[in-house]
């Protein structure tokens, strides 16, 4: 998959927003920070959700073709440690 936009570099506070499957096939919309998320039923509707979250800023979406996985427990995790291990993060 490929990035929707490249990320901006000038607008600070403005965090990246993660959208791929997991690994049940659902889409999730990831907030870099864990801030906020979600799963959705389409590609479309996790775009529609990180869209409206983050401000309309298409730029800072970024489609993954790896596994990611919703942190569900409102941790503020590493957007690393919630990639393709299949696993939710550990506390």
């Amino acid at each position: 998959m490929k990035s929707l936009a490249l990320p901006p570099r000038n607008i600070p506070g403005l965090a990246l927003v993660f959208i791929g499957r997991n690994s049940h096939g659902q889409w999730v919309a990831q907030e870099q920070n864990g801030l906020y998320g979600g799963l959705f039923i389409s590609r479309a509707e996790a775009i529609k959700y990180a869209l409206f979250e983050n401000g309309h800023h298409p730029e800072a979406i970024v489609e993954l073709s790896r596994t990611i996985e919703l942190d569900a427990d409102g941790r503020l995790a590493p957007v690393g440690l919630l990639f393709a291990s299949g696993r939710l993060p550990v506390a």
